[in-house]
């Protein structure tokens, strides 16, 4: 059976957690972008398909599960390379964001990052950036109203998505920038780590993005999820997700409803509460709640 063709659609649209950046899920057949260049970094990850591309002098092919980025200023194009088209998400980066980034990953100034002609053929890169596209993407449905578009289940935590977006962009410098600024490992900083889940647990129905939360202790968002995610073995957005399951323990013990107990807590559903729930307990919080058998 032939693959499905895919349509010419497009989406763009944009987020509060990436300032200045734009971001775009589409899928193409017939469209062919004519030469042309972005001032900001272009990170794309296909998701289907495979996309054609000339760049810098060379022609290239970025079959599903690579990451062809375009570097700023970089004169390309764009068409199928198979029947069917392609489907992708794209980051369109500001470069100060990416410049900033170098310098807190390397604790030092840093020459402007480049990256490497063709696609790069990295599973768990292409991993990360799709999860953070639908992350972000994600929040913006929710908040126009919209339902999400896939992958994650619902949740639409800034905390979440935020972190999947530094997790991804520094996954990408690290691994292939050409001029790779390695990560020093953090000094611990128990003080700071104190004061970041202080501040993780005193609301936790409260919406809180990773740059508010490194504010607070006078740290890059880079850094302060790594300086956590050291101390706890858990970056910030799952540690308050454990949180909230045993705050949730005791009213689910006094009979408390669970669609009660889940915004209480701070879950954004039902259906979110309960997937947590059942990952944790290996039983929907229900059963639980009914004193189901297997749960420890």
């Amino acid at each position: 059976m032939d693959p499905p063709r895919f349509r010419d659609c497009a989406r763009y649209w944009r987020s509060p957690l990436l300032p200045g950046a734009d971001m775009l899920t589409a899928e193409y057949r017939e469209h062919e972008f004519a030469p042309h260049w972005h001032e900001a970094y272009t990170v794309p990850v296909i998701e289907a398909g495979a996309e054609a591309y000339a760049y810098q002098g060379g022609q290239y092919v970025a079959e599903a599960g690579t990451v062809p980025v375009i570097n700023p200023g970089e004169i390309h194009t764009g068409s199928r390379a198979m029947e069917a088209g392609w489907r992708y998400r794209v980051f369109y980066i500001p470069v100060d964001f990416i410049e900033q980034l170098a310098r807190d990953i390397a604790s030092a100034p840093q020459p402007m990052p480049r990256f490497p002609a063709g696609a790069l053929r990295d599973p768990d890169l292409a991993a990360r950036v799709a999860r953070a596209h639908r992350l972000l993407e994600e929040r913006v449905d929710l908040s126009s109203g919209e339902s999400p578009s896939g992958g994650d289940p619902p949740g639409g935590d800034p905390l979440a998505a935020e972190t999947a977006l530094f997790d991804a962009m520094s996954t990408l410098i690290v691994r292939h920038a050409l001029t790779h600024p390695e990560a020093r490992r953090p000094s611990p900083d128990p003080p700071r780590v104190a004061l970041m889940k202080e501040r993780l647990a005193a609301d936790l129905t409260e919406p809180l993005s990773l740059s508010a939360l490194a504010a607070d202790v006078g740290l890059s968002p880079f850094h302060a999820a790594r300086l956590f995610a050291q101390a706890t073995r858990m970056p910030p957005h799952a540690w308050r997700n454990q949180l909230r399951l045993q705050r949730a323990l005791a009213p689910l013990r006094e009979g408390v409803s669970v669609a009660e107990v889940a915004a209480a807590c701070g879950f954004t559903d039902q259906s979110h509460f309960t997937r947590h729930f059942r990952r944790m307990f290996g039983v929907p919080p229900g059963r639980w709640q009914a004193g189901g058998a297997g749960t420890r």
